[in-house]
């Protein structure tokens, strides 16, 4: 198989990014709470034989995320967890650019998020927020203001108030 016809192998949304795979404890309730907080359109759904869901994809912005409902199986396994399972906590936040950071954040906070950060213009350039979702998932989302040089980036950097 050549370079090209094992690229045309794989769909455009996989190509060029490391597509995220997370596990709640409920993804109908979670899918839902992102269509209505973030905008996400739902393009595929697998469910389980004995009830839940084994895998769906989501479209937020131009990103794809795949998800699931973990089960206490896997988790007693060391995979697939949820971050309830871990009391919360997890070590994977998820960034996705999208046109209006404001506009989400309201919407997201309405729908039960908890923001972390509202959203603020940042040194590097992009207007973020920094939330986690009712499943205890973190997320940064960016609206982009400017691009920056890697020198202006270092200069802003130190003399930013982290």
């Amino acid at each position: 198989m050549d370079e090209r016809t094992a690229e045309a192998a794989v769909p455009e949304r996989y190509r060029y990014a490391v597509v995220p795979h997370i596990m709640v404890d409920d993804a109908a309730a979670a899918v839902d709470f992102y269509r209505r907080a973030f905008g996400a359109r739902e393009d595929f759904r697998l469910d389980a034989p004995g009830g839940g869901v084994l895998h769906a994809e989501i479209t937020i912005g131009r990103s794809t995320l795949m998800l699931g409902d973990a089960s206490v199986k896997e988790a007693e396994a060391g995979s697939f967890t949820a971050p309830a399972f871990l009391g919360g906590g997890t070590s994977v936040t998820l960034h996705v650019f999208v046109p209006d950071v404001d506009a989400l954040a309201v919407r997201a906070e309405a729908e039960g998020a908890e923001i972390l950060q509202p959203p603020t213009d940042m040194f590097h350039g992009d207007r973020t927020v920094i939330l986690r979702d009712p499943s205890g998932h973190l997320w940064v989302f960016l609206t982009h203001l400017e691009d920056v040089s890697e020198d202006e980036l270092r200069r802003r950097l130190a003399a930013a108030d982290l």
